[in-house]
């Protein structure tokens, strides 16, 4: 059973920066598509950003520009950097294993870190 396991989530203020992190149980972080996913109140789960095995990356318009996706094979763990926060960023972000690298189509979730932006 894979594990997935959010951290670097909190509160900030809009121009802030906050990097995200996602530790996963085995090599799984290395060896598969990897995908960031939010959610904000009373919206539907949104992928934000995805990087393919081979280290293709792929993020959504609202964050193009101001978040990158990376990964650290070493240490397993999958990271989002993000930049010039805006408060819309404001959501609970989740780690996840892809089925794909395209659009993720994830079939594995971590628990969450809660990212909120202030204005």
């Amino acid at each position: 059973q894979v594990q997935l396991v959010e951290s670097g989530g909190g509160l900030v203020q809009a121009g802030g920066s906050l990097r995200l992190s996602c530790t996963a149980s085995g090599s799984i972080v290395s060896t598969n598509a990897m995908g960031w996913y939010r959610q904000a109140p009373g919206r539907e789960r949104e992928l934000v950003a995805v990087i393919s095995s081979g280290g293709r990356t792929n993020v959504a318009d609202s964050v193009k520009g101001r978040s990158t996706i990376s990964r650290d094979n070493a240490k397993n763990t999958l990271y989002l950097q993000m930049n010039s926060l805006k408060p819309e960023d404001t959501a609970m972000y989740y780690c996840a294993a892809c089925r794909t690298s395209l659009y993720c189509s994830a079939y594995v979730f971590g628990q969450g870190t809660q990212v909120t932006v202030s204005s």
